[in-house]
């Protein structure tokens, strides 16, 4: 072939698109950078909190001396208008402070379900109490709250109301650390609380979702402070 052929050439890369390949990839290198700690730091901080809730032996940690107006036993749900087997582990250790002479009064704390309950923890809580000798007047229901910072809100002005002074929150040893700081935040004093292991619940289930209500609590008390 001589001279006169035309020469093929291939086509050149088109430089705006090079341009803005490397500036993605700059971006994800940059994100990525900004990422890694951020994860760590959520982790570090998911890994203390749970080393918080594990550790929790009660308060005072020594268990609980002295006879104490009331009994407050924080709410979880009923099956079928009856305390679940996890709510159960709650009122029996209430009621075995009950019967010991720890507390004078039993304070059953819980609104109604959102699983079609027509009735709210704290009534089917009492008919279980009753159902094991425990008298109508030595019970008081809370009827209104809807979450751990509800239930001790409201309880403490049934404690106000009634001339209490002294209380010992009652609820499972995964929840017992949160319990604690939102009646220090509310003012209970002194802050007692007596914890029940549980043979029913899925614990990592439960220590896991502890974490997460945890955090929301230290916000929500940052935010309840005014930031």
């Amino acid at each position: 072939m001589n001279g006169s052929a035309e020469e093929v050439r291939e086509p050149s890369a088109n430089p705006s698109r090079l341009s803005a390949g490397r500036r993605r990839r700059r971006l994800l290198r940059a994100a990525w950078r900004l990422a890694l700690p951020g994860a760590a730091a959520l982790a570090a901080w998911c890994l203390t909190l749970l080393a918080v809730i594990m550790r929790y032996e009660g308060q005072p940690a020594a268990g609980i001396r002295g006879t104490s107006d009331v009994a407050i036993v924080l709410g979880a749900s009923l099956w079928n208008n009856a305390p679940s087997p996890g709510l159960r582990e709650r009122l029996d250790h209430a009621l075995a402070l009950y019967r010991s002479g720890a507390v004078r009064h039993l304070l059953l704390t819980g609104g109604l379900d959102a699983n079609g309950a027509t009735l709210t923890e704290a009534e089917g809580m009492r008919n279980y109490l009753l159902e094991r000798g425990v008298p109508a007047e030595a019970m008081e229901l809370e009827t209104e709250s809807t979450s751990t910072y509800e239930n001790l809100k409201f309880a403490k002005r049934i404690m106000e109301r009634r001339g209490w002074t002294s209380a010992v929150i009652v609820t499972h040893q995964y929840h017992g650390s949160r319990a604690g700081d939102i009646a220090a935040y509310l003012g209970y004093d002194p802050v007692q609380v007596s914890v029940t292991e549980s043979r029913v619940l899925n614990m990592p289930y439960h220590r896991t979702r502890e974490v997460l209500a945890y955090t929301k609590w230290l916000a929500q008390k940052w935010l309840l402070h005014g930031g």
